[in-house]
């Protein structure tokens, strides 16, 4: 029987090796499908290009940025996506006034340093709110962010910042999905918290929450086991029969 087809779509300066935890484990009930979209800076470009490249019908899985993507491609073919699990992202616009500036106003200096110093110079800044307290001192999950961020080139970190800075307002989306769906964020991601992921739930028909501990907002690379688990849980529960096996391909 051949298995269901999963996109895992990454967050912001993330690629393949975000999911790198879960795409074995995963593998076993799912085909898994990691897209890129390059230098394309909006939501909904990101969206059609996943969707121009993907199977007629799949699981979606979305971190971050990715989880943005994936709310996006469920406004533009809900009858595609059988089942979605959005981690550590969130459903609103960049607020107006005084926060949306902020928020603007911090994303640049990221990617003035970035300019200025280097990817992994400004990932090292960038990591110390995405990850754990007690993760930063874990020598080989903080080397694999930075090699995974200095491989992101600066004009794609510039494109991700323009689509997050743009991002649509998906509060339609979320009580407009009527497919399995789980939130899983970390306890301590102050970044994209549970309280969010709480009010997302409230607003999706039928969803469930997992709240992952001691984790931050990078939960794949963090706890990849216990992340692996919850998803391999989720996905037995919601597309029944047997596992498959399966390593993780490239879109």
């Amino acid at each position: 029987m051949t298995p269901p087809s999963a996109l895992l779509l990454p967050g912001l300066l993330c690629d393949r090796a975000l999911w790198a935890g879960q795409l074995a484990a995963l593998g076993t009930q799912v085909r898994c499908i990691v897209p890129a979209w390059g230098a394309l800076d909006s939501v909904p470009a990101m969206a059609a290009a996943v969707l121009a490249q993907a199977p007629p019908r799949f699981v979606l899985l979305g971190h971050s940025l990715g989880g943005r993507v994936a709310l996006e491609i469920v406004r533009s073919a809900p009858a595609r996506v059988s089942a979605l699990a959005l981690l550590n992202t969130g459903y609103q616009p960049r607020p107006a006034g005084a926060a949306g500036d902020h928020e603007a106003r911090e994303r640049q200096a990221l990617l003035e340093r970035a300019g200025a110093d280097g990817m992994r110079a400004m990932g090292r800044v960038w990591v110390q709110r995405m990850v754990h307290p007690l993760r930063l001192g874990a020598a080989a999950l903080i080397e694999a962010i930075l090699a995974m961020i200095e491989r992101c080139p600066l004009e794609v970190f510039a494109a991700q910042i323009r689509a997050l800075l743009e991002r649509p307002d998906a509060s339609a989306v979320l009580t407009a999905i009527r497919c399995p769906t789980l939130l899983l964020c970390g306890a301590q991601d102050s970044w994209s918290p549970p309280a969010r992921h709480e009010a997302m739930a409230r607003l999706i028909r039928g969803s469930q929450l997992a709240v992952i501990p001691e984790c931050a907002h990078m939960s794949p690379m963090e706890r990849p086991a216990e992340v692996a688990e919850r998803l391999s849980q989720w996905l037995a529960a919601t597309l029944g029969g047997p596992r498959h096996a399966r390593e993780g391909d490239q879109l």
